[in-house]
C-alpha cells in the first residue's frame, strides 16, 4: 500500500510536470497582445503611428489593441485606455504621453503587472517611468531649423515670435529652447527644462493647431508688427501663422520654419510658406515597439534607454553648412495627405 501511495505520488508529479511545461509552451505560442496609445485618433501623426504599429503587428503575428485620448492634454482618456489594455492581457503598451507627469502613476501599477511600457515621441517625467522611448531628438530638429534659419537671415536682425504647444510639455520644450539654440542663443543645452525666452519677442501658445496658431500670430503682431521670423512647434501652427501674415500684407517679408515632416507640410515647403522644417517618422517609431514587445513576449527580455528615430531638414533652398533634402525627398517619407 505504501508503494502503490508513491507511485501515485509520482505519476501526479510528472502529470503536474508536463502540464507545466505545456503552460509555458503555450504562454510562449500565444499571440502577443500590444497596446497603442497616443493623444488624439484624428492628428495625421498618430495615424500614421497606428499604421505602422499595424503593419508591424500584422507581420509579427501580434493583436493590437489600439486607443487615444479625446484630445492632446486628456490624460484621464490615456489612463483609461491603459487600465484597459492591461486587463485585456496587454504584454506591451505603447504610448504617445499627453501628460508627462500625471500619466506616471497608471504606467508604474502596468509595469508592476509585468506590462513593458514603452513611450513613443514624447517621453515622461522622468524618463525612467517607462521602460524606454523610441522618438525623434527633438531637441535636434529644433537646432536644424535654428541653423536654417539663422543661414538664411543672412545678417539681417531678426525679430523672432515662437508659436509654441503648451507650457510644461517636453516635446515643445525641447524644439523651442533647440531652435533658438541652433539660432545662436547661449547657454541652452538638451538637458534645459524650463522654456527659454530669451531673444524672443513675442512667444504664443498654438497648441499645435491651425485655427489657433493663426490667432497666436494675429497676436503677436499686434504686440510686435516689425516680427520678421516664426517658429512654429508644428506645420498646422505654421500654416495658421501663414494666414494670418497673409492677411496683414507681411507674408512674403516673413521667414517661418517648423517641424514634424507630414504631407501637407511638405507640400507648404514645397510652396514657399515654409521655408524649412524637420521631418520625423512617426511609422518608425510604432514599427520599432511592436517589434520590441513581440520580442518580450517571445524572450522576455525588455528594450531599455532611448533609441532615436531619425529627423532630417527639408527644404528647397539648402543654405551652406547646415545638411537637408528637398520636398520629393520630404513627400517621399512623409505621413498624412
Amino acid at each position: 500500500m505504501p508503494q502503490m501511495k508513491r507511485s501515485t505520488k509520482l505519476v501526479l508529479a510528472a502529470l503536474t510536470a508536463t502540464a507545466a511545461i505545456a503552460g509555458v509552451a503555450l504562454a510562449a505560442d500565444a499571440q502577443p497582445i500590444i497596446g497603442l496609445i497616443t493623444k488624439t485618433e484624428t492628428n495625421p501623426f498618430f495615424v500614421k503611428m497606428k499604421e505602422g504599429a499595424e503593419k508591424a503587428a500584422t507581420a509579427g503575428g501580434a493583436k493590437l489593441l489600439s486607443g487615444a485620448g479625446k484630445s492632446d492634454g486628456d490624460n484621464a482618456g490615456q489612463v483609461t485606455a491603459l487600465e484597459n489594455m492591461v486587463a485585456a492581457g496587454a504584454k506591451t503598451i505603447l504610448i504617445t504621453p499627453s501628460d508627462s507627469k500625471a500619466i506616471v502613476p497608471a504606467i508604474a501599477k502596468a509595469r508592476a503587472a509585468g506590462v513593458m511600457v514603452i513611450a513613443l515621441d514624447s517621453p515622461t517625467e522622468p524618463a525612467t517611468a517607462v521602460d524606454a522611448l523610441f522618438a525623434t531628438n527633438n531637441y535636434k530638429a529644433g537646432q536644424l531649423i535654428g541653423q536654417y534659419a539663422k543661414k538664411a537671415m543672412a545678417g539681417k536682425k531678426a525679430v523672432i515670435a515662437t508659436l509654441d504647444l503648451f507650457p510644461g510639455q517636453p516635446v515643445g520644450i525641447a524644439r523651442h529652447n533647440g531652435f533658438l539654440q541652433g539660432f545662436g542663443t547661449a547657454g541652452i543645452t538638451a538637458t534645459t527644462t524650463a522654456q527659454i525666452s530669451t531673444g524672443v519677442a513675442c512667444a504664443a501658445d498654438s497648441f499645435g493647431d491651425q485655427a489657433k496658431g493663426q490667432t497666436a500670430m494675429e497676436n503677436c503682431l499686434q504686440k510686435n508688427p516689425d516680427i520678421n521670423l516664426v517658429y512654429t512647434i508644428n506645420e498646422p501652427a505654421a500654416a495658421g501663422a501663414y494666414q494670418a501674415l497673409k492677411a496683414a500684407g507681411k507674408e512674403k517679408d516673413v521667414l517661418i520654419v517648423s517641424v514634424d515632416g507630414g504631407c501637407a507640410g511638405v507640400r507648404n515647403v514645397q510652396a514657399g510658406v515654409i521655408a524649412a522644417t524637420s521631418q520625423q517618422y512617426p511609422l518608425l517609431m510604432a514599427s520599432k515597439g511592436v517589434q520590441a514587445g513581440i520580442n518580450y513576449v517571445k524572450t522576455g527580455k525588455k528594450v531599455a534607454g532611448y533609441t532615436d528615430t531619425g529627423v532630417t531638414l527639408i527644404s528647397d533652398k539648402a543654405v551652406a553648412g547646415v545638411t537637408s533634402k528637398d520636398t520629393k525627398f520630404g513627400l517621399a517619407n512623409c505621413w498624412g495627405q
